[in-house]
């Protein structure tokens, strides 16, 4: 965990940016049953994590800039040994207040009954509505309360404020530590899909390469993956989101991996695409090389005042033009773009932003258009191509290729920096890592 003085910057900013007539609420979502009394394991919710580091659940933090005292405001579980012995070792109040930065500390159950003297004579809460049922009730309660005891000097807020105005706009540019921490993950998750281009031979599964990347994830300091990890073989690479991850990988087939490794809370996000027989087949490799030619050119492009739709276009034509060249698409390249055929074969978005969330917060357009990158900022360059091996009216050759090429990108002031530069991606370091 970084130290308690960066998030303490990071509330003060929060404040700053709130101003007097504001107060923010930001909750921990609540834990999930995955099946019978067995839950998932517990990830705080980011906003959580980026002002105070509290990783417990049933964490509710209540910001209040204009206050003369208490600005800082937690709500958590309270020590309690018998618990304790069954989930571990709690905060409690004292250690909100002496290690997580509140001003004042108070039992979770309070919230219900202390949450309408801290929200109210202000003009604007900002809190997320529909994350949390219950919360949002609560919340809705606690308004419509302040609304009876007006004439008694205590009104409701006059407006709700969605977070991504304010805090989302921290959490979109990047400090010196996130981008450190997002390094490290860089770094493992490059190890890791190493490690699953070495293992990934004919004849082994799937899930075998899952575990080998999580494993790897772990034994080099990471919490685990940042999001369920993908590996799809042959024509599985052609959906994108493939988590079943439960097939024999055959000779020939190609293995589209994307995987990321959490490291400090903050998520790498990389796909790489290979042969598992160690050499591309030609077809293969022309769809191969049109994709990679395509990301490197996109990369090039991310620099401040660049947009994410500037990168996406370009990757749209170069791709539209390739697969025109291939034979999966006829006509010309403006017509195939604008009746949007080439959503085929590329359906999805080039870029996201990414931080502590894989598809991290932040607003991509301001005004209604899209908005310039600027230094800080984190992003992903990911075109790739997908020909289901049902496709209607392709080349046969072509039919069940799924190639996608990823890399996370730091907007700096004089360009960029590629933080997953030494995941191989060109061919020759691809299929010698595979051999």
């Amino acid at each position: 965990m970084f130290d308690p003085a960066v998030f303490a910057s990071r509330r003060e900013a929060y404040l700053k940016a709130l101003g007097p007539d504001a107060v923010a609420i930001v909750r921990s979502l609540p834990e999930r049953l995955r099946n019978g009394d067995a839950y998932h394991p517990f990830r705080q919710h980011s906003d959580v994590l980026y002002l105070t580091g509290f990783v417990e659940p049933d964490a509710t933090l209540v910001l209040r800039p204009g206050a003369e005292t208490e600005k800082v405001v937690m709500f958590v579980r309270p020590r309690d040994p018998e618990m304790e012995t069954w989930d571990g070792k709690r905060a409690g109040l004292e250690g909100a207040k002496e290690r997580y930065g509140a001003d004042a500390a108070y039992p979770a159950a309070e919230l219900r009954t202390r949450l309408g003297d801290l929200i109210c004579n202000v003009d604007e809460l900002h809190y997320a509505l529909g994350l949390d049922d219950d919360m949002d009730l609560m919340v809705a309660a606690t308004l419509a309360r302040l609304r009876k005891t007006e004439k008694k000097g205590k009104r409701p807020p006059r407006a709700v404020v969605d977070p991504r105005v304010h805090l989302h706009e921290l959490r979109l540019h990047k400090r010196p530590e996130e981008l450190r921490a997002l390094a490290t993950a860089s770094k493992i998750t490059t190890e890791a899909h190493l490690a699953a281009m070495h293992a990934g031979r004919p004849g082994a599964f799937e899930h075998e390469l899952e575990a080998v990347i999580n494993y790897t994830f772990r034994r080099r300091g990471g919490a685990g993956p940042g999001y369920a990890t993908i590996v799809g073989a042959g024509e599985n690479a052609t959906i994108l989101h493939y988590i079943a991850n439960s097939c024999a990988i055959a000779d020939g087939d190609l293995v589209l991996v994307d995987a990321g490794c959490e490291y400090d809370h903050y998520t790498a996000d990389i796909t790489r695409t290979w042969p598992a027989s160690g050499t591309f087949t030609p077809a293969q490799r022309d769809v191969y090389d049109l994709v990679l030619d395509t990301q490197k050119t996109a990369v090039a492009l991310a620099r401040p005042g660049a947009t994410i739709d500037e990168i996406h276009d370009h990757c749209v034509r170069r791709l539209t033009e390739g697969m025109i060249r291939l034979g999966l698409l006829a006509g010309t390249v403006d017509d195939r773009i604008a009746d949007a055929a080439y959503k085929k074969f590329y359906m999805h978005g080039t870029s996201h932003w990414l931080g502590l969330d894989v598809h991290d917060v932040g607003a991509y357009t301001r005004g209604g258009v899209a908005r310039p990158l600027e230094p800080g900022m984190v992003i992903t360059v990911e075109p790739g191509l997908y020909v289901p091996a049902d496709a209607e009216g392709v080349p046969d050759r072509l039919r069940g290729i799924g190639i996608r090429i990823e890399d996370d990108v730091v907007i700096t002031t004089g360009g960029h920096e590629v933080l997953t530069a030494s995941c191989p991606k060109e061919v020759d370091d691809v299929e010698r890592a595979c051999r």
